[in-house]
């Protein structure tokens, strides 16, 4: 399991995942679990940071034996931004690619409440709100925007196998759908489940409470992660 933090692309650290019942759950379960720093805007850019995620897969799979985890087995898990970086990695193959990996060295991604995965959509309806955030991570160029958006790039190839998980958030039930919708229709198998919770609290109470025996999608991802980690 590796998990790669949110923070609006410009805060954030591997740390925050200790904050969640996530380790121990999945270690619990006989994961091997690794949370990830990338490089942080404004000083980098997204793709840098979407370059930071690969080559830190390659990184793990590279030492599999000495870290004790099977390197075929990896599953990309992203809350927030983060959840917009591993989308945008398992439907990109440059990232992977420039990491000397293919879409298949990844088993499945797993975005968290993520949005940005059409960025032109999430600008005209949210520049009110994180416009700010969204034009200094990603900026006003609509070929750059297109660029960072998983659904424009969802199109085989993908990775193998995605399970998009969102709360009561207009702009991540939209977004989530069309990505299913869109990666679906290119032959990819992904499924789009909704749990309740709004706003920023909802949004940060799925991040944190997955893993928690009582939280819904806890048994959703357990069951998802049972069926792709034995076929």
């Amino acid at each position: 399991m590796v998990f790669v933090h949110g923070g609006g692309w410009k805060r954030g650290d591997k740390d925050m995942m200790q904050d969640s019942a996530k380790p121990e759950h999945w270690q619990e379960q006989g994961y091997a679990v690794a949370s990830l720093n990338y490089r942080l805007v404004p000083d980098n850019t997204v793709e840098q940071q979407a370059a930071d995620v690969a080559n830190a897969v390659a990184w793990l799979k590279a030492r599999a034996g000495t870290l004790g985890f099977d390197g075929e087995r990896i599953a990309l898990v992203g809350h927030s931004a983060g959840a917009h970086l591993v989308a945008l990695v398992g439907t990109d193959p440059q990232y992977l690619r420039g990491a000397g990996l293919a879409m298949n060295d990844v088993a499945s991604v797993l975005p968290l409440d993520g949005a940005a995965y059409n960025v032109p959509d999430q600008m005209d309806e949210n520049a009110w709100l994180m416009g700010d955030t969204y034009r200094q991570a990603i900026g006003e160029d609509p070929v750059r925007q297109r660029a960072l958006s998983p659904n424009l790039h969802a199109a085989a190839p993908n990775a193998p196998a995605f399970l998009i998980l969102h709360v009561q958030r207009g702009d991540a039930r939209r977004q989530s759908r069309e990505l299913a919708q869109r990666l679906n229709a290119a032959g990819t198998p992904a499924s789009v489940q909704e749990f309740r919770g709004r706003g920023l609290r909802g949004h940060r109470q799925i991040n944190q409470r997955l893993g928690e025996a009582d939280y819904p999608a806890t048994p959703v991802v357990d069951a998802f992660l049972a069926r792709i980690f034995t076929e």
